[in-house]
């Protein structure tokens, strides 16, 4: 993409997520789980991934997420590129997640082969 991932605003962000992971799903195949990612800051948003049937699919709402993650929209954009380890990110407090711990893992294993540094 020609845009930089600092140049998105939240929703423009995770429009861009979803579409990266939709046009190649086979990362996701047999995952079944809702994210919901709490933004905080200068720009707050809650959005929640769902991740099922090899498909990918982004909408603003807080019900029923298997996993939440709250942090910052600059340490977000961070961790989507591999910039911010999500472990160092909980034990400093930047990464706060309620819910499932080893879907929050799992995530991070995801997002890595998507390399969204250079999808977005």
């Amino acid at each position: 993409m020609v845009n930089e991932i600092v140049n998105y605003k939240l929703p423009e962000l995770m429009q861009q997520i979803e579409r990266v992971i939709n046009q190649n799903p086979s990362p996701i195949e047999g995952v079944n789980v809702i994210y919901q990612f709490k933004i905080t800051g200068d720009e707050e948003g809650t959005f929640q991934l769902y991740l099922a049937d090899g498909k990918a699919k982004v909408s603003e709402g807080v019900e029923g997420a298997n996993c939440t993650l709250i942090l910052s929209l600059e340490n977000f954009r961070k961790f989507l590129v591999g910039k911010l380890n999500g472990t160092s990110a909980f034990m400093t407090g930047k990464l706060k997640i309620k819910g499932d711990l080893g879907k929050a893992i799992k995530l991070e294993g995801l997002l890595r082969e998507y390399n969204l540094k250079e999808q977005l």
